[in-house]
């Protein structure tokens, strides 16, 4: 699945489709990424779409409900080894919208800028490398009226950062924001257009980019932009050993955005975005690893914001992936998920990005594909270690593994009524061996406050879980690590659908 937000964030390009590229930061977002950075998908059928990314947009900048035009990736999805291979799902892609800092205003005037120290010889080399962006920008014109308008402002733009630039070759904010107005002017280049080429466009951005980090390292927007444009040009070179050293560079830049600015969920989603592209280009050995690092950046995401719903579907494509890749190689590891968990997961986060966003039709149309995958009538089902009723830390002896459920109301224990020991009393009258009237734990969603691991020593050995309600504490254990994911991200997602009052479209989504 690729990933464009509605900006739009990067998705692979496996069976779902991902969602779109991310954008750069200072572009606007539509939805809270940037750019997607799809990655190709042949879908067999109906395929799911990746969510997209935004790119030009704050990635600290929480995703608005926006939407631009979802595009479909191409990747190459794996097929099943049925003879009807499953349909894939198709990554989302969106429109990117660049919010250039200092586009319009903020210019440095020519007053300040005039008695430059810098020596000549310095100022006629930057001179030069403006001369040869400006040609770019000046040759490229929009498809229609809206875009050679646009293109206008950029060139205008462009002219003043050049102004600057050559009076202070230093000014990595004019350096920044001209790599912008390239990005924005590759957006602009008409589909037929040869001269100037998108990705000349693109590849002077990243010179841009590239000389503004060397003067100031700590500008995590221009990682994160940086990271859009060699994404872009990834995707303009398929599956080749060229795509396969951008997706990577593009991986490293992600990684370095994050690192100066943590708090951003848009740069995560994209990084598991451009991962999931890297995913699908490098050998089998290496595949695994990879796509395991995607999902752990696309769940990171989701716990910085919980209804970031384009990385819910991205992660919701990705395990898609898995379990298809798992099903084509009949592979099977005691350790990890089954292709059938895999599926079930890979329904949950797509019905949950489909109740937070019911009108996304990538989403509408991915969940036809997955919902018969759910635990009907329910949106998930395992199993749980739990105490019994009333005593929350009894002898580790009286902790049962027992089947659990959780619906848009609650999380509910199942306790199956077993078959009694029944014995006649000497007046011949059958007398019940056993107490049959048990009580089962049961957690409303409204009455969560939080959910999260526990490492709480007095409960039985695995991974521990604790739910926070306006009660009380609840602990359980899952069976592993990796279940535990499953179940926190599945209640704090019934939850947020709760909070934003879309309880209703998920019921209706497990009710059919």
């Amino acid at each position: 699945m690729t990933e464009t937000t509605e900006e739009s964030e990067l998705h692979n390009g496996h069976q779902p489709q991902a969602e779109p590229e991310p954008e750069p930061e200072s572009k606007a977002e539509s939805q809270p990424e940037s750019k997607t950075e799809p990655g190709p998908e042949n879908k067999p059928e109906e395929a799911l779409k990746v969510e997209p990314v935004v790119t030009g947009a704050d990635p600290n900048t929480k995703e608005e409900d926006k939407e631009s035009s979802i595009q479909p990736n191409d990747a190459a999805k794996p097929s099943s080894t049925d003879q009807n291979a499953r349909p894939q799902l198709r990554k989302d892609e969106g429109n990117r919208t660049f919010t250039m800092r200092e586009l319009l205003t903020e210019f440095k005037s020519d007053e300040e800028e005039a008695g430059s120290p810098y020596s000549r010889e310095s100022t006629q080399r930057q001179s030069n490398q403006n001369s040869a962006a400006m040609e770019l920008v000046s040759s490229v014109t929009g498809a229609d009226e809206e875009g050679q308008s646009r293109q206008r402002v950029l060139v205008y733009a462009a002219k003043r950062y050049a102004a600057a630039l050559e009076k202070n070759p230093e000014d990595y904010d004019a350096l920044y924001n001209w790599a912008l107005v390239l990005q924005e002017s590759a957006d602009n280049v008409s589909p037929d257009s040869t001269s100037p080429s998108k990705d000349d466009l693109l590849e002077e951005a990243c010179k841009k980019y590239n000389d503004a980090t060397r003067l100031c390292p700590t500008l995590h927007d221009a990682f994160y932009n940086w990271a859009i444009a060699i994404s872009d040009r990834a995707k303009m070179r398929g599956r080749t050993k060229e795509a396969e050293e951008l997706w990577e560079q593009a991986t490293k830049n992600y990684e370095k955005a994050v690192q100066l600015n943590w708090n951003s969920p848009q740069a995560l989603n994209n990084w598991g975005l451009a991962l999931q592209e890297l995913s699908a280009i490098v050998s089998a050995r290496e595949k695994q690893k990879i796509v395991k690092t995607a999902i752990s950046k696309f769940r990171a995401a989701i716990r910085l914001q919980f209804d970031f719903h384009r990385a819910i579907y991205n992660l919701g494509t990705v395990l898609y992936a898995l379990a298809e890749d798992s099903v084509q190689t009949g592979t099977t590891n005691p350790k990890e998920m089954s292709s059938n968990e895999l599926y079930s997961q890979s329904a949950i986060y797509i019905a949950a990005a489909h109740a937070l966003k019911p009108n996304y039709s990538v989403y509408s149309s991915a969940l036809k594909l997955v919902n018969s995958m759910l635990p009907l009538p329910h949106l998930k089902d395992g199993y749980l270690t739990a105490p019994p009723v009333g005593n929350t830390f009894p002898p580790h002896s009286d902790w049962k593994r027992t089947e659990f459920f959780l619906n848009q109301e609650a999380l509910q224990q199942v306790i199956k009524v077993e078959q009694k020991q029944v014995s006649r009393s000497l007046s011949g009258r059958i007398v019940d061996a056993g107490n049959t009237d048990k009580k089962a734990i049961r957690v409303y969603i409204p009455d969560i406050i939080s959910v999260s691991a526990s490492a709480d020593l007095t409960l039985p050995p695995g991974a521990g879980l604790c739910i926070n309600t306006t009660s009380g504490q609840v602990f359980l254990v899952a069976d592993s690590w990796e279940s535990l994911d499953g179940w926190l991200d599945a209640l704090r997602l019934v939850y947020t659908i709760y909070a934003r009052r879309k309880t209703d479209v998920l019921a209706g989504i497990i009710a059919t």
